[in-house]
């Protein structure tokens, strides 16, 4: 599935090294870099480079996670207490920017004999997904003038109702375009070149996004909805076409795994391990480990935003890390999209009234999904689980119901559950007990200090519009 993987890593480092004019291009050009780029490995660094920042732990386990308290700091634990320097949020911009998007743009500006038209309809279904993290993350971002460095050096920075509704065509377009008749692609462990699971993926998205934009433009989510949904079959249908990337071949390993092979900082939190509690959810053994002192019998979840000598007293062994056999093993995969969300999504939309359909059925199948996800299968047990009073889907607040189980269901999607938590405003969280920010919650990232130095008037004139550049700006799409 994934070719030499010391060729993969210096065609990341020859375009990462590739100067941003041409004249400089041509002055600073790279004798170590690869003359004649080809589709399939750019395609493979896309997508691995994509959901190693997605699952890694600049902008996961130790920003976003923290934040909606799927996990928590037994040490070390500023970023838990919200104490991020302005490098603290670079990762995010710099990976998609430098890395992921310089290669997903390569393939598409290549010449149609080279790179066929689904290799460029996959790449710009990846590079949706990728500003859709900026945006989601940032804000205002470099949109359409981004990548096109034979232009300018300083790209224009886009307002979020602008790309989202980019987006929203750009997958569109994607989407209608992929054909088998238009050639194979190779080079793709996301989805091993299945045309039609990539078209799904696509219109998931576009569902997704449509959603983003539902408090501030409902018509024209609903219209982007009653197109996705008019085929189900053309959206994710189960967990077998969930969009996600493996990392079942050496030397490639889980970034969750890799960091607990030399580190010990992270434990779960203990608001989800006690939400779990209280509704009996057998997610609960597959989301945490038991404490490895054998003198505690049950899950310990550390509170979030602890200073550090309080939670360091709780004791490395008296506290729960994530599960091992799904998200501590070398193996498991970077989930980005889940068949379990789609479900949620399609329940929400029909609860807003933008398609007709059953919203609780919908929600029951999104859980069910869930469990699923997990090897968890027997009837009974999801029975009891979806039978409780705490589970059953609220009509009259579908945002509580969903928001509250999407929360749950999204565990270790940091950066989605980051934004689904500010959009839908469920479950609601309390601010870490040693936070500073005055007990309120991070509800952005800050844009990388180089921007004030790289692309200041564009920098200053998207802060203008937007809002001060805090972790407590809300952006666009989260309305209340």
């Amino acid at each position: 599935m994934f070719k030499n993987i010391f060729t993969l890593f210096i065609i990341i480092l020859a375009f990462s090294l590739t100067a941003c004019k041409k004249n400089l291009a041509e002055i600073n050009r790279n004798p170590n870099a690869v003359e004649d780029p080809q589709p399939d490995y750019l395609l493979t660094a896309a997508e691995k480079l994509g959901a190693d920042a997605y699952w890694g732990a600049d902008n996961n386990f130790n920003s976003t996670l923290l934040i909606i308290q799927h996990w928590a700091k037994i040490q070390y634990t500023e970023p838990d207490r919200y104490i991020f320097s302005n490098s603290s949020f670079t990762s995010l911009w710099n990976t998609a920017y430098a890395q992921v998007l310089t290669n997903l743009n390569t393939i598409i500006q290549f010449p149609d004999q080279k790179a066929n038209a689904n290799y460029k309809a996959v790449a710009t279904i990846l590079r949706s997904w990728t500003f859709q993290l900026l945006t989601d993350a940032y804000g205002a971002v470099p949109y359409k003038e981004s990548g096109k460095i034979d232009q300018t050096l300083t790209p224009v920075y886009d307002a979020q109702k602008d790309i989202y509704f980019g987006l929203l065509d750009e997958l569109k377009t994607a989407a209608a375009s992929l054909n088998a008749a238009a050639g194979s692609i190779a080079g793709d462990p996301l989805y091993n070149g299945n045309l039609s699971n990539w078209k799904k993926f696509a219109n998931a998205l576009r569902l997704r996004i449509a959603l983003r934009i539902a408090d501030r433009e409902p018509q024209k989510a609903q219209a982007v909805i009653a197109e996705v949904t008019a085929d189900p079959s053309s959206l994710i249908n189960s967990t077998t076409e969930a969009a996600q990337l493996k990392y079942d071949q050496s030397p490639l390993q889980n970034p969750v795994a890799a960091w607990f092979s030399t580190r010990d900082d992270y434990r779960v939190g203990k608001t989800i391990i006690d939400r779990l509690y209280a509704l009996n959810d057998p997610r609960l053994p597959v989301y945490a480990d038991k404490p490895t002192d054998p003198s505690v019998t049950k899950y310990v979840g550390v509170p979030s935003g602890l200073t550090n000598s309080d939670a360091n007293n709780l004791g490395f062994a008296k506290t729960s890390k994530p599960g091992l056999t799904f998200f501590r093993s070398d193996a498991n995969p970077a989930v980005i999209m889940s068949y379990a969300e789609v479900l949620f999504d399609r329940a929400e939309a029909v609860a807003r009234g933008f398609i007709n359909g059953d919203a609780n059925s919908l929600y029951r199948q999104a859980i069910t999904a869930s469990f699923n996800q997990y090897q968890i299968t027997d009837n009974t047990v999801i029975n009891n689980y979806l039978g409780q009073s705490a589970v059953s889907y609220d009509p009259s607040n579908f945002k509580k119901s969903i928001g509250e189980q999407k929360w749950i269901a999204l565990y270790g999607q940091g950066l989605e559950a980051f934004a689904e938590w500010r959009r839908l405003d469920y479950p609601q969280l309390t601010s870490g007990q040693a936070g500073v920010l005055d007990g309120k919650i991070p509800v952005r990232f800050i844009y990388p200090g180089t921007e004030q130095s790289l692309n200041g008037a564009n920098y200053k004139a998207a802060v203008a519009a937007q809002g001060t550049d805090n972790l407590l700006t809300k952006l666009w799409f989260d309305v209340n």
